[in-house]
């Protein structure tokens, strides 16, 4: 298992388990800054390497009417303040290649949304970059489809790439994680990441925006922990009632102090046998071999 460092953040290779987390998108430029700080502050406490993450648009919204984001300029701007003023490293997600270079003028990881993850050129682009990426496994993928997308990245360049799995499509509206993913992921080499809350997302499920059972947040991140994974994905929200995008599958910010010592010990104890007990990759896995 490759380690790859984000902005200081190294995830892999035995390192101690990562935390990703903000809220799903950027609603002020005020409450992003004080939700970036706060998260930082739990992180610190319990020793989690802490990479912040917010979008600036969101381009797969449920309905027409849903909030999107600042757009590109002025939520790159407000990443900038918050990475300045906060000293995190900053992930974004992207979702046309035009969007990767300024992107990456701010962001220390470009994060490809699951749905894209076959989109050729949008991941050259952001491997063009030189920034770190993370690409969201497609919920119609099996995990060791994604040694594609890792390819494509890789030919491109670019070894520094994460792998996020974030649920399959299954019933009408529900996703579902087979844990048996990471350690198929894992096996392609590269570090493995766990979107828990869009784990629990019910995309459209709401009158024209996606529900959420936010519920089982802690009981899977514990799993996916426990599973050998080498960073979590929260979205952390001080009050997910009143957020403008996947509320219903947000973290209490309030609870994250008490989530991040369970799987810090969790990951304490189980992290270095998951990694030797690894399934052997695919000849050429993590190759940029086509």
């Amino acid at each position: 298992m490759r380690e790859v460092v984000a902005g200081g953040v190294a995830l892999g290779g035995g390192r101690p388990l990562a935390l990703i987390a903000g809220p799903c998108v950027i609603e002020s430029d005020g409450h992003a800054h004080e939700l970036a700080l706060a998260i930082r502050e739990v992180a610190r406490r319990r020793g989690v390497p802490l990479i912040f993450k917010a979008s600036f648009d969101k381009a797969n919204r449920t309905s027409l009417t849903s909030f999107r984001g600042p757009g590109l300029v002025r939520g790159l701007e407000t990443l900038a303040r918050i990475k300045d003023s906060s000293g995190l490293p900053i992930l974004t997600d992207i979702h046309e290649p035009a969007q990767a270079a300024p992107a990456a003028e701010v962001a220390d990881v470009l994060q490809i949304p699951a749905f894209l993850c076959r989109q050729t050129d949008l991941i050259v682009a952001a491997a063009v970059t030189g920034r770190t990426i993370n690409i969201k496994k497609g919920q119609f993928l099996a995990p060791l489809q994604m040694r594609h997308a890792i390819r494509k990245a890789v030919a491109a360049g670019n070894d520094r790439v994460l792998v996020t799995e974030r649920g399959v499509s299954f019933g009408h509206g529900d996703l579902v994680v087979d844990m048996r993913a990471f350690p198929q992921l894992r096996s392609l080499g590269h570090p493995v990441v766990y979107d828990v809350t869009h784990s629990v997302q019910q995309p459209g499920a709401g009158d024209g925006v996606s529900g959420g059972q936010a519920e089982f947040i802690e009981p899977l991140a514990a799993a996916g922990v426990a599973a050998g994974v080498d960073g979590v994905f929260l979205e952390v929200h001080d009050r997910p009632a009143e957020a403008r995008s996947d509320g219903p599958n947000a973290l209490p910010l309030d609870r994250l102090d008490a989530l991040l010592e369970r799987l810090a010990a969790i990951h304490a104890l189980s992290g270095r046998r998951a990694a030797e007990t690894a399934p052997p990759a695919r000849p050429g896995a993590a190759s940029g071999r086509t």
